[in-house]
């Protein structure tokens, strides 16, 4: 079942460039999992969130890759370029 995510990350406004910057590596790196099927990075009008998004083939491919991108340090909990911890949900087919 295919399976995947969204999240909303605040970064302070200093370090938006830097952090989308950062968004689109993150992307390449789960774009070269198995499973991997599609992945968006947006951000808000106002410039207040930068909102990702990924799809995979399923549940065990999404974990899988999400388990290697924070072991290589490239998902964390809180990144100090950000204002407010970041909001992650994953997410299943209906």
């Amino acid at each position: 079942m295919t399976a995947g995510f969204i999240a909303f990350h605040y970064p302070r406004l200093e370090h938006f460039e830097e952090f989308v910057d950062r968004t689109h590596k993150v992307k390449e790196f789960l774009e070269s999992r198995p499973g991997f099927v599609s992945a968006d990075i947006w951000a808000t009008t106002d410039g207040d969130a930068v909102v990702t998004s990924g799809r995979f083939e399923s549940g065990e491919a999404l974990g899988a890759a999400l388990a290697a991108a924070r072991e290589l340090g490239s998902i964390v909990s809180f990144d100090e370029r950000e204002y407010k911890p970041r909001e992650i949900f994953t997410l299943r087919a209906t």
